[in-house]
């Protein structure tokens, strides 16, 4: 019965081929089930899957229906997945093209941990100037409100207090550099251990 709708689908657009050769019969199945032709897709059901037929009966295409979320998250985890092994073969080429043995990251990642040591190292010596200089300050401002003890004495004078405040802003600026120095040192460490890791992986290597 499905066939003979479809010739008789098929024998009704045949005559308008000659004019418009591109003219197109779409076959999708209903919401109860039943197979359906047409030249057109009746509004109702554009979002379903369809299949698009040539004057032979033919499947030439078909065409995707509204997407449930089970499907959109499927798509996007696998678009993902596709994503993570090309990033992961292009790291890959550029570790081999990079380097030829562990011996060779090593002193690498060496080169460049000593270089954050370098800059922790000036920063820490930066840091104990700082602090005994603030220190000398706060002595000088404890003869001086709000930080004496004595209520009759005058209030800190205002070039004091901009140095008091300039050198803890100092201070606590270089504490956060130090800080994200002895960061990027362990990240660096941790990523060369798996530039290794991988690097044994890839050459074979126990």
């Amino acid at each position: 019965m499905r066939k003979l709708i479809l010739i008789i689908a098929l024998a009704m657009i045949a005559p308008f081929n000659a004019i418009a050769s591109e003219q197109k019969v779409f076959k999708w199945v209903d919401e109860n089930g039943v197979t359906q032709y047409g030249d057109s897709i009746p509004a109702r059901y554009a979002e379903y899957p369809k299949e698009v037929l040539n004057d032979r009966g033919i499947t030439v295409d078909n065409l995707d229906g509204k997407k449930t979320e089970e499907q959109i998250a499927a798509e996007k985890a696998e678009d993902e997945r596709r994503m993570a092994v090309e990033l992961q073969r292009r790291a890959d080429q550029a570790l081999i093209a990079t380097y030829l043995s562990v011996e060779e990251i090593l002193m690498h990642r060496d080169r460049r941990v000593e270089l954050y040591k370098a800059q922790s190292k000036v920063t820490e010596l930066y840091l104990s100037n700082l602090e005994r200089r603030l220190d000398k300050l706060r002595v000088d401002a404890a003869r001086y409100q709000p930080y004496s003890e004595d209520p009759d004495a005058p209030m800190i004078p205002d070039g004091l207090s901009a140095d008091l405040r300039k050198t803890r802003d100092t201070i606590e600026r270089h504490e956060h550099n130090l800080k994200k120095f002895r960061a990027n040192e362990q990240e660096i460490i941790a990523r060369f251990d798996n530039d290794i890791t991988r690097f044994k992986v890839l050459k074979g290597i126990d």
